[in-house]
């Protein structure tokens, strides 16, 4: 199968690269960036990309490619960083700018190329750099620049290299994924020979030869993720070797539990076990405040949780699974390679029990190399109930991440009743299915305010609705005031423990979508 691959420096979009190619039907792989390229390299290769990063081309120390790399005769497309690598390679500049250049700006194309081929000029484009080409190496032509002058994208007058400033991988880059199917389609050939029907099949193949004749546990919190991993093993073994343990920590939102337990038993699965452990995650939780530190202690919880009640039901030599996607392991800094950087620890990824799970081949992770609009299509192939599939994504650490403060029952109780209004409300206004994600968050300040003639003193709750096809970038959920205003009120009059709801405006990047 044709494929293209990419070399990943850490950029938290690397794999969102990867994705945007298997949309337009090519297969590609993702290695790391300082991969010796005659370890790498396969017939099928017909093109490389090389990633963006987190660290500036010039630093000393920074990841470097092989330098066989430029005389491998495949064509080459730098992003960012890679750009960065592929100018200084040929012997050009890169500096810092004065001003780094993060999210829209306009880039008009000075020269025509394949590159850009079929895409009208100027368009917006996603930037993310601090950096940038002070002077393009040698034989390399700018073919673009951005508003504010800085070059945009450059072509080799004789190779098929290529490199560009901005993102095109980003869901917010206009034509991004066009200049992406110029370069694989157009400038390396490649055949559009991917589906996630074979994905399926390649899926089902591998569980069948990691879980032998072992039964296999998974881990399902009722989410799109979990469910949709479920599934998809129940398609590849058989029922009766399928557990599927649902645990409530206590922080899952109101009517969670019974609704998961309908939809788990709708599955059709023989072995299903509902655990009660909220007292074994809120007794260690209790008192504590850092963010990380939750989701390390409620990640362990879980793998504590999970080896006790196993000792109850499940025959020795287990395999543990999860459904794990990728963004979960880059935003916890287990990309490809060792040079990405961690956003924030995901339970089900980053707690030493986990890795040693990992480390020991007794983890399964289905959907691990997925992103979250994939695993919905998925889910609906593999006949997954679409209300369950088009569902909110829900974080494992539940309501203890959108508490920014210590965790207590009536914290919970006040979140979880806040929460509920909010949701049923943009159900009952037609909105939910417009919002990529929408939450409340408990901030950990009060607010003065006025209940009848009497002065209170409440808690001050945050709503957050985001869009976005990916989570990798996300705007802000443009709410009709009106909407908005009526959604405060109902939640302020019902819950008497909160005086204010403010609404937040903040895209992603620079904040991410979770506050914690």
């Amino acid at each position: 199968m044709d494929r293209i691959l990419i070399l990943d420096f850490g950029g938290q979009t690397t794999q969102l690269i990867g994705r945007r190619i298997r949309d337009f039907g090519v297969y590609s792989e993702i290695a790391p960036g300082t991969s010796e390229i005659a370890d790498i390299l396969t017939p099928d290769v017909k093109g490389i990309i090389l990633s963006g990063s987190p660290h500036s081309s010039w630093e000393e120390g920074t990841p470097q490619p092989d330098p066989a790399l430029f005389d491998c005769g495949l064509p080459l497309l730098g992003i960012c960083y890679g750009f960065h690598q592929i100018t200084r390679f040929d012997g050009g500049v890169v500096k810092p700018l004065p001003h780094r250049e993060y999210g829209r700006s306009q880039v008009q194309v000075v020269q025509n190329d394949p590159l850009f081929e079929g895409i009208e000029a100027p368009f917006d484009s996603w930037m993310s750099h601090g950096d940038s080409v002070d002077a393009p190496g040698r034989n390399h032509d700018v073919i673009a620049v951005s508003e504010n002058g800085v070059p945009a994208a450059i072509a080799h007058r004789d190779k098929m290299i290529r490199g560009v400033q901005f993102h095109p991988e980003a869901s917010h880059c206009e034509h991004g994924t066009k200049i992406l199917e110029n370069f694989a389609v157009g400038i390396c050939g490649c055949q559009r020979q991917w589906t996630l029907e074979q994905y399926i099949e390649r899926q089902r193949s591998e569980l069948q030869q990691q879980a032998a004749e072992k039964d296999v546990l998974l881990l399902i919190s009722g989410g799109v993720d979990s469910t949709v991993a479920a599934a998809l093993l129940l398609k590849a073994l058989p029922a009766e070797r399928v557990w599927l343990m649902y645990v409530d920590t206590g922080m899952m939102r109101k009517g969670e539990s019974d609704e998961v337990a309908k939809n788990l038993k709708a599955l059709g699965a023989k072995n299903l076990l509902l655990i009660d452990a909220k007292d074994r995650f809120l007794q260690p939780l209790s008192g504590v405040e850092d963010p990380e530190k939750k989701r390390k202690l409620i990640g362990d919880a879980f793998i504590r949780v999970q080896e006790e009640e196993v000792a109850k039901h499940l025959p020795p030599g287990y395999l543990l699974a999860q459904g794990t996607l990728y963004t979960d392991l880059i935003e916890s800094g287990m990309g490809v390679g060792k040079n990405a950087q961690v956003i924030k620890s995901h339970h089900n990824v980053g707690t030493p029990l986990v890795r040693a799970k990992r480390d020991a081949g007794e983890l399964i992770e289905p959907l691990d190399q997925l992103y979250k609009d994939e695993v919905r299509r998925l889910g609906l192939m593999l006949g997954v109930d679409p209300a369950i599939v088009h569902r909110h994504p829900f974080p494992g650490p539940g309501l203890a991440i959108r508490i920014l403060s210590d965790i207590t029952e009536e914290k919970l109780e006040i979140l979880r009743e806040a929460d509920a209004i909010y949701i049923s409300e943009l159900r009952q206004r037609g909105l939910y299915d417009q919002i990529w994600q929408a939450f409340s968050v408990l901030l950990p300040v009060r607010s003065v305010g006025v209940t009848g003639d009497a002065r209170d003193y409440g808690f001050v709750l945050g709503l957050r609705a985001v869009t976005s096809s990916d989570g990798m970038t996300a705007d802000v959920y443009d709410f009709p005031t009106k909407d908005l205003l009526e959604i405060s009120a109902k939640i302020t009059n019902s819950v008497k423990q909160i005086g204010r709801v403010v609404y937040d405006i903040s895209s992603k990047p620079p904040a991410t979508i979770e506050w914690e």
